[in-house]
């Protein structure tokens, strides 16, 4: 059986976070594999959002032009407000499993949908509240998750780049192994 790990970046600025992101990409690893959530910008008078049209997606709001650069790279994304933490964003794979945690209400005490999801995925809980904390403060996260050596060489590159924290969690769940409609419980 193969075992998984998770890396988690946190990044101050969406440019620092999509530098990683592109730079991830030209390594050739998976990106299947890869997320990345962020607020992106603070509560203002414009309108924010995003439509989809076949394969085209269109974002407006004051970094629109960052959300719809990256959004060709993953597979997929939730907008959405979460309590405490505000309107968030999340591209990629953890995209489907924030939905299926709100879709379920599963609670884990004192998480928010996102947290839940990563909380499920294997991430202690006490990272999980520093990675929420980082986004109330505007900052992004870029979650990777996958086999050992692909997790370990994402790290390596990760190293590379301007993260304000970088984490390896060993032995995580296999996402593969996650149906989006497994049943949840509560945890308290």
């Amino acid at each position: 059986m193969t075992k998984n790990d998770a890396v988690v970046a946190v990044f101050t600025d969406h440019r620092l976070a999509e530098a990683a992101v592109r730079k991830l990409a030209k390594s050739g690893l998976d990106m299947k594999h890869f997320s990345i959530v962020g607020k992106g910008y603070h509560t203002e008078e414009k309108v924010i959002g995003f439509y989809n049209t076949g394969d085209r997606v269109k974002f407006w709001g004051q970094n629109g032009a960052v959300w719809g650069g990256l959004w060709g790279l993953f597979f997929g994304g939730v907008f959405m407000t979460i309590p405490v933490v505000g309107p968030v964003m999340v591209l990629g794979h953890l995209a489907a499993m924030v939905f299926a945690v709100v879709e379920g209400a599963v609670v884990v005490g004192g998480l928010s949908a996102l947290g839940a999801a990563l909380f499920g995925l294997g991430i202690p809980k006490d990272s999980v509240i520093q990675y929420e904390d980082a986004l109330k403060a505007d900052g992004f996260l870029l979650v990777a998750h996958g086999p050992v050596e692909e997790m370990a060489r994402a790290k390596t590159i990760l190293e590379t780049t301007e993260a304000v924290r970088l984490d390896l969690h060993q032995d995580v769940k296999d996402m593969a192994k996650l149906p989006a409609d497994h049943e949840h419980h509560a945890v308290g």
